[in-house]
């Protein structure tokens, strides 16, 4: 493949497509029905009205028209658009997503402040999410005016903390556990409100929906009971979404079945293989952007990435585990072999992927959505297929520590110089309806999504997702025209169009991993107290310089693998002994809600 067309795929960075969605049958309604080749209308100012103005609402069932509808007429579009009816939406998952809209419209005057990072991807995009149209459909929905303040893309923790210590807070804070010592710390500090007490009232569809499966339950609630925030969750158990991915172009070359790349030994036979074949660094190991210590090849030996759960229920730290030596040596040879790229302590993403499209990689470590834009866009065509994790001997259970836990996204939190609370509330509480669930995953329809015969939205092939004015590539789109994040229900299984669209199979791959490995020493998302917070922090970043700086050395080859006998004592001397007792006490807490 010549570097030019390299490099072109990687400047476009992902995907532009040029078609996708299921095909259904025509059910048009009324007389101003377009051919579905001319595509559905598209809902603008001029037939929608003033975005501001308040929904309409009615109980008359939408089903018939808009189920399998792949030509909608206005009419129809506005019936969607313009109103809180969700009579179309089918009951999709075995939890039921909730539909009280006795809240709307609010028509609050001053609008709610709300502090919210944006995308990098969007911020290209918007000057601000005061000009996402999605949030401006919300607005219209639910009556409910808001005023957004974003920081500086790359200045998010700083600003963040500069706004708390000004003291001059918003309405609303989304990322909140950015506050050191997260909700709790916030709550005790007089920041953030505490909402156990009004949450069920004042926000009765995120009350209904955490609370009908225990691991929301568990991961919405503090340690002492309190509800302090509302989370993004996911109406089902999330699949896992980083793993192994190897080139079917590799596979061609060396004879090797992906079924075969079971072992260690196996791992090591198929990348001296493809290095025999060409691929001069077939292993993408890792870069500064995250994978130097991947929870795949290590968690082999169960030296897992930093903290696990072991087969006793208790925490341990994977850097310290007896097999790290067995592990630390393997790497360094395969290091001196050739196997893995030589930059993966210095290479950052864009550097990564450059190498991951070049003939020089064979296998890569990373989300098959991701690679799915790089290795199958532009000139590339790359085929790739997901293997699991490996194991030490044959017949052993794949291990892996990437769990969801039914929470998807940081969490949001109402501060205590909120003067309107309940509108507040009714503004967070929108995204967990089913009507919020449908526009903030799918965007608005007719333009964005149409609903199939099952009652569920996705991406026709006229949409704006695939068809974008600007040429924006997918994985701009995913952020311009849906919510990817933020306090709602999230469906990344069927609103996500790297995962949903024709052709990928980076959702396959995904349900792969999930369905063969275990996931058994994955720790919740525990939290400590305000004290606690402060020492584990400590701790934990002496600990983090100390492995990234004696493994990194051991693999290249610049200390021996005895090396690691003094990293450990250094561990103990650092404080390693209550760094676990602060994250078994936080466990235990967690355990116990």
């Amino acid at each position: 493949m010549k570097a030019k067309k390299l490099l072109s795929a990687l400047l476009v960075a992902v995907m532009i497509l040029s078609s996708a969605a299921c095909s259904h049958s025509d059910k048009n309604v009324g007389s101003d029905a377009t051919p579905d080749s001319a595509g559905p209308p598209k809902n603008n100012t001029e037939n929608s009205g003033d975005k501001t103005s308040p929904a309409s609402n009615s109980d008359e069932d939408l089903s018939d028209a808009v189920r399998g509808n792949t030509s909608p007429d206005q009419k129809t579009i506005d019936a969607v658009n313009d109103s809180l009816n969700d009579s179309y939406l089918g009951d999709l998952y075995e939890t039921e997503i909730p539909s009280d809209y006795s809240a709307y419209p609010v028509n609050n005057k001053k609008p709610i402040e709300v502090w919210m990072p944006i995308d990098a991807f969007l911020s290209t995009l918007i000057p601000s999410l005061d000009d996402f149209e999605v949030y401006g459909h919300a607005q219209k929905l639910t009556g409910i005016k808001v005023k957004f303040t974003s920081p500086v893309v790359g200045q998010e923790d700083d600003q963040f903390n500069i706004m708390i210590t000004s003291g001059d807070l918003p309405d609303i804070i989304v990322e909140a556990d950015k506050y050191k010592g997260g909700l709790t710390a916030g709550w005790q500090d007089g920041a953030y409100l505490d909402l156990t007490d009004i949450l069920e009232e004042k926000a009765p569809n995120y009350a209904q929906f955490r609370s009908s499966d225990e691991n929301r339950r568990r991961t919405t609630v503090t340690d002492d009971g309190k509800l302090l925030g509302f989370h993004g969750l996911s109406p089902y158990p999330e699949w896992m979404w980083f793993g192994a991915l190897v080139k079917q172009e590799a596979l061609d070359k060396t004879g090797f079945q992906a079924k075969d790349i079971v072992t260690i030994q196996d791992w090591e036979d198929f990348l001296v293989a493809a290095k025999a074949k060409g691929y001069k660094e077939p292993l993408n190991y890792g870069s500064t952007y995250g994978q130097i210590f991947t929870d795949i090849i290590n968690g082999a030996y169960g030296v897992w990435d930093w903290t696990f759960v072991d087969d006793s229920g208790k925490i341990g730290w994977g850097p310290e585990q007896p097999k790290a030596k067995e592990y630390l040596k393997l790497m360094a040879k395969w290091q001196s072999m050739g196997l893995i790229n030589a930059d993966w302590t210095t290479a950052d993403f864009n550097q990564r992927m450059a190498e991951a499209v070049s003939d020089d990689c064979a296998m890569m470590m990373d989300s098959p959505d991701t690679m799915w834009g790089f290795w199958k866009s532009g000139d590339l065509d790359e085929d790739f297929v997901g293997i699991l994790n490996p194991v030490l001997k044959e017949g052993d259970t794949p291990q892996t520590r990437y769990k969801n836990w039914a929470n998807t996204g940081r969490p949001t939190a109402i501060t205590t110089q909120c003067e309107d609370v309940d509108t507040a509330m009714a503004w967070l509480d929108f995204g967990y309806t089913k009507k919020g669930w449908e526009m903030l995953n799918w965007g608005e329809y007719g333009s964005v999504h149409l609903v199939n015969e099952e009652g569920r939205p996705y991406y026709h092939k006229e949409s704006l997702m695939y068809n974008d004015p600007d040429k924006q590539p997918l994985a701009n789109l995913i952020w311009k025209y849906r919510v990817h994040g933020g306090p709602n229900i999230r469906d990344e299984h069927f609103s996500n169009p790297l995962i949903i669209q024709e052709g990928s199979y980076s959702g396959d791959i995904r349900a792969y991993w999930t369905e063969n490995m275990e996931t058994k020493h994955a720790v919740p998302p525990i939290s400590f107290t305000t004290k606690e917070a402060s020492r584990e922090a400590k701790i934990a970043t002496q600990l983090d310089t100390m492995r990234k700086e004696y493994f990194a050395k051991i693999i290249m080859g610049q200390l021996s693998v005895d090396a690691f006998d003094e990293f450990k004592k250094k561990a103990e001397s650092a404080g390693l002994e209550e760094f676990l007792s602060l994250h078994q006490a936080a466990y235990d807490r967690y355990m116990a809600r």
